[in-house]
């Protein structure tokens, strides 16, 4: 069982200030591990999770989806989208998603590069 302590700032919507907290998290390892690989580790899963999950989270608007019927290709096709966008990143990810969204499925296969036989 690996035990990590760690500060949070979490930021108030409704002022704009900042607080900070300590928070504990508990992990699993099935061998002994180093504290060092054990650090890598976690932080490697949070990477991910900050820069990939997070993002098709908020921007993506995943967890807002209604879509009931076959969710699974529509999940695909907006990681198809994400991956897209990230790859030819041209300001933010929020911004060229919205000229994506007004430029329609041509726009964004335009990002792909893809030559012309």
């Amino acid at each position: 069982m690996i035990r990590i302590e760690r500060d949070v700032l979490t930021r108030s919507a409704k002022t704009g200030l900042w607080t900070r907290s300590s928070e504990t998290a508990f992990y699993l390892a099935t061998a002994a591990i180093p504290a060092v690989r054990a650090a890598s580790a976690i932080r490697d899963h949070w990477k991910i999770e900050n820069t990939s999950h997070y993002t098709r989270d908020v921007t993506m608007g995943e967890d807002r989806s209604r879509i009931r019927c076959n969710p699974g290709i529509f999940a695909r096709l907006r990681s198809f989208a994400f991956n897209i966008l990230k790859a030819s990143l041209r300001s933010s990810l929020p911004q060229d998603r919205y000229r994506a969204a007004i430029g329609g499925v041509d726009y964004l296969l335009g990002l792909l590069d893809i030559p012309e036989r």
